[in-house]
């Protein structure tokens, strides 16, 4: 099962006599309850190859529906489970899954082996190798990454590497996870693809060249990791019934403002331009949701939200919970026509079209540096979104730039991405911390290059 937001997948395994395992759940046990239902199996196991940082695990849940948790012991657990050590067997009932100690992503991170007997079938590695690259070593503590690299090193040489090429990859993390560093678009390899085309091991790389390559390709990565590994290790709360959204008054949307609530605008970003709460954050409620919020908004920020009224309240409950977002006073009821309705004010910011940018506009790029790189608006200045959650909201990246010495809302700022969902959340940040002549530009760069007839620039 695919988790397009976090970039990650988990896996219900079949072990052939009516009982099923679940590697890596994420918090919500329905999925994995509904489809093992309808193929007349019973979740008998849950197995975690780490203590995870970017989503919240589900495997207490599962274990509340009669699934045996197991873990490596080292990751010491505050919950029941079956802890094992390198080496260690799980009798599935004629399949065995076996331990394999694969530290690196984290310090007490396994791998899970699934046997046929003597034969192994497939590795469940966690981000101890994934498609195309493995797993960052970060997250322990900057002052440690490299000596994780070394360890993800000798887990890959001597453990995975040491399986046959027949040997079926699954790894959890994949495109689109924050955990990963030079992923492919792929999420199932073999062992024999990744020996011979992972650019981490390509040219028989030695150690050193495998932690060059692995640490050259760290990004950012949002500011939840940093609470979630706890939660997990502790063991996150049962969710029983799974909540859903209360319906607010306008009255009782002001009550919680005066509690400390941000409200959170999760409607497309043509129709938060036209008309949104001034101070409101815009995040569009898509697979990539969760990240955002978990990104910009701190965990235990009790929220309110704006929403549309044909978009998914269970999967936007969902996706908060995921992460770890779990003060969620409600909806207004009636979204902004009711709000519009109470006499209040509402603001806009103007969307644009490349074709409508003004050679001499200041442009904002809130992109990766990974994106960036790649391609930009020569002049542009950068400052990847995640960085905008400080208290300036345009970071200490842009103080020698002529961006910060513009007298703010004295000039007209266009702010971009790549579709206009990230650039408008950036917008809304700016415009809580007074920034007023704000436009967001719906295109990319290629789109802005077409127009202009201007090459982008690349490099940093």
């Amino acid at each position: 099962m695919v988790e397009e937001g976090l970039g990650n997948a988990s896996y219900l395994v079949d072990v052939g006599d009516g009982r099923a395992l679940v590697i890596d759940p994420e918090r919500h046990p329905r999925p994995y309850l509904a489809e093992a239902d309808r193929r007349n199996l019973r979740v008998a196991w849950a197995a975690e190859t780490h203590v995870h940082a970017d989503f919240v695990s589900g495997a207490t849940a599962l274990a509340a529906h009669g699934a045996t948790v197991v873990a490596a012991r080292s990751a010491g657990l505050g919950f029941a489970h079956q802890g094992l050590d390198d080496g260690g067997l799980v009798d599935l009932g004629g399949l065995v899954l076996e331990v394999l100690a694969t530290p690196g992503h984290t310090p007490a991170h396994v791998a899970f082996v699934l046997l046929d007997g003597p034969r192994p079938l497939g590795v469940f590695s966690g981000g101890a190798l994934i498609v195309g690259g493995a797993a960052r070593t970060d997250l322990a503590g900057e002052h440690d990454t490299e000596r994780w690299a070394r360890a993800a090193y000798r887990s890959v040489r001597d453990r995975l590497m040491a399986l046959p090429d027949h040997v079926a990859l699954y790894p959890t993390h994949g495109p689109g996870s924050f955990c990963s560093t030079a992923a492919s678009g792929e999420r199932s390899s073999t062992i024999g693809a990744e020996r011979r085309a992972n650019p981490l091991l390509a040219g028989d790389a030695d150690e050193d060249t495998f932690v060059t390559r692995l640490l050259g390709g760290l990004g950012t990565y949002p500011a939840y990791f940093a609470r979630l590994p706890a939660l997990n290790q502790a063991g996150p709360s049962l969710l029983e019934p799974w909540p859903t959204l209360p319906q607010l008054s306008v009255a009782q949307l002001h009550a919680a403002f005066d509690y400390g609530a941000d409200l959170i605008d999760v409607r497309p970003v043509d129709e938060f331009a036209a008309g949104h709460v001034p101070g409101s954050l815009s995040i569009e409620l898509r697979p990539q949701f969760q990240s955002w919020l978990g990104w910009l908004v701190e965990l235990g920020q009790p929220l309110t939200f704006i929403v549309g009224a044909h978009q998914d309240r269970a999967e936007l409950v969902r996706q908060c919970l995921n992460i770890g977002h779990s003060k969620l006073v409600g909806e207004l009821a009636g979204g902004i026509e009711t709000w519009t309705a109470a006499g209040l004010a509402r603001s806009t910011i103007p969307l644009i079209n490349a074709v409508d940018l003004d050679p001499a506009e200041q442009i904002l790029d809130i992109r990766q540096v990974s994106e960036w790189t790649v391609g930009h608006i020569p002049g542009a200045h950068h400052v990847e979104l995640g960085a905008l959650r400080g208290a300036d909201a345009l970071g200490a990246d842009l103080t020698s730039t002529a961006l910060a010495e513009t007298e703010r809302g004295a000039e007209p700022l266009a702010v971009m991405c790549a579709h206009g969902q990230r650039s408008m959340t950036a917008a809304s940040l700016l415009a809580r911390h007074g920034h007023d002549r704000l436009e967001v530009l719906r295109d990319g760069v290629e789109e802005w290059s077409a127009a202009s007839g201007i090459p982008p620039a690349t490099g940093k």
